[in-house]
């Protein structure tokens, strides 16, 4: 058996804390709170999503893009800071009127990497409506690095590697946060 599938073996309050600040994080984002998510952004932050193609069995460690490679997203937290502050603005097309989020965080999975920084595992799903009826779905998996700080939060993401389930994405941009 695979060692990424064993269960987790980490303290029930240490779950619930991880699992809290996750939900918090994305209740700020569905109430568009960027000013205050970015304060769980770590200062060394790289915010990455690959992207994915559609390959044999043979070629499956081919699936994801690398990190030389084309992405999605390969930001760190000063494009972040630009992102947020361009939305508030008004100024950005693909966000006036603004989206309507709603992140669901489940299937969390935790690994103590030790010094107060945790390795986290995560599905989701994002659900965004915008106008009348644009709507958009997306389904994937997070691998967080959460690192223990002395915040209202309690945690900061240092490093985010979003998984999509879909090779292919229908939505007209990608402006929000996952």
């Amino acid at each position: 058996m695979a060692e990424a599938f064993l269960p987790a073996r980490v303290a029930p309050h240490l779950q619930q804390e991880i699992e809290q600040f996750l939900y918090a994080e994305a209740a700020l984002l569905d109430a568009r709170e960027f000013d205050t998510w970015l304060s769980l952004l770590a200062e060394d932050l790289h915010y990455f999503m690959p992207t994915r193609r559609t390959t044999l069995r043979r070629e499956r460690d081919r699936e994801y893009s690398a990190a030389d490679e084309v992405a999605l997203f390969d930001e760190d937290k000063p494009s972040m800071v630009v992102r947020v502050r361009r939305l508030n603005t008004g100024l950005a097309w693909a966000e006036e009127p603004p989206s309507r989020t709603r992140h669901l965080v489940s299937n969390v999975r935790i690994a103590d990497q030790g010094s107060g920084e945790y390795t986290v595992n995560s599905y989701f799903a994002l659900h965004r409506s915008r106008l009348e009826r644009d709507v958009d779905l997306f389904y994937g998996e997070r691998i967080d690095r959460l690192r223990r700080v002395d915040s209202a939060f309690g945690f900061q993401i240092a490093r985010r590697t979003i998984h999509l389930d879909q090779a292919t994405v229908l939505a007209p941009n990608l402006s929000m946060f996952f």
